[in-house]
């Protein structure tokens, strides 16, 4: 069995079992460089290069977060996430692409009716964002039932709290 064999009969056994997959056909392995995208951006560290057939895939597809965010980096576009019923149709394929000021999803249903949806990436100019909102930050307290910006965000002069 040569390699790219080797490579699609594992992500075929992957499809089935996890949300994120590699389709191997498309993936070039981001060129050979140490990193590939998919593997920079995973928040949990899944995605892997197989050096042997340069491909890459995720490691332990049961601890993938569905985040998309290895789907939105991939510049082959070689990513796809196999979505859970509860925010995908089922059968139903969700592909984000992404550009420098908004991503845009397109849901293709088993039907064959497509929706797209657009969003900014930003809603206030880069580096111009006030965490707190205007809000005065509350307590310092650690252990102060209130939260970062309350109770002024409430509109409340105080949080009531359960006295035990």
């Amino acid at each position: 069995m040569n390699r790219l064999s080797a490579a699609k009969t594992l992500t075929h056994k992957v499809k089935k079992a996890m949300p994120s997959y590699v389709i191997v056909e498309k993936c070039d392995g981001c060129k050979g460089l140490d990193k590939t995208a998919c593997r920079h951006i995973c928040p949990n560290d899944l995605m892997v290069l197989d050096k042997s057939c340069m491909k890459a895939y995720n490691s332990e597809p049961e601890m993938c977060w569905e985040c998309y965010n290895c789907v939105k980096m991939c510049p082959k576009r070689a990513i796809e996430v196999r979505g859970y019923a509860d925010f995908v149709p089922m059968g139903a394929v969700v592909t984000p692409m992404r550009n420098a000021d908004s991503i845009l999803w397109t849901v293709k249903f088993r039907n064959g009716h497509v929706k797209r949806f657009k969003f900014p990436t930003r809603t206030t100019a880069e580096g111009s964002a006030v965490p707190d909102g205007g809000f005065g930050t509350g307590s310092d307290d650690l252990t102060s039932a209130t939260l970062f910006t309350e109770p002024a965000s409430l509109g409340l002069a105080e949080v009531e709290t359960v006295k035990r």
